[in-house]
């Protein structure tokens, strides 16, 4: 499997991660204010997820650019 390939693939699975973090974080707002206790975890693990997707991204860009 070649770099792009298995990059692509963990961007697939780094996607999936992320939008069901950004559905907790949706789930949480609706159910304010139950669990407001959670705020800052859910939307510290939210950030992280895109954050990390977002430069794999830039990763996969650079590497197919190259």
């Amino acid at each position: 499997m070649t770099d792009a390939a298995a990059l692509k693939d963990e961007i697939k699975k780094l996607n999936a991660r992320a939008t069901a973090k950004k559905m907790d974080l949706h789930d949480l707002s609706e159910e304010l204010p139950q669990n407001w206790q959670t705020i800052l975890t859910v939307a510290q693990e939210t950030y992280d997820a895109f954050k990390l997707l977002t430069e794999k991204r830039a990763e996969l860009k650079a590497l197919e650019q190259a």
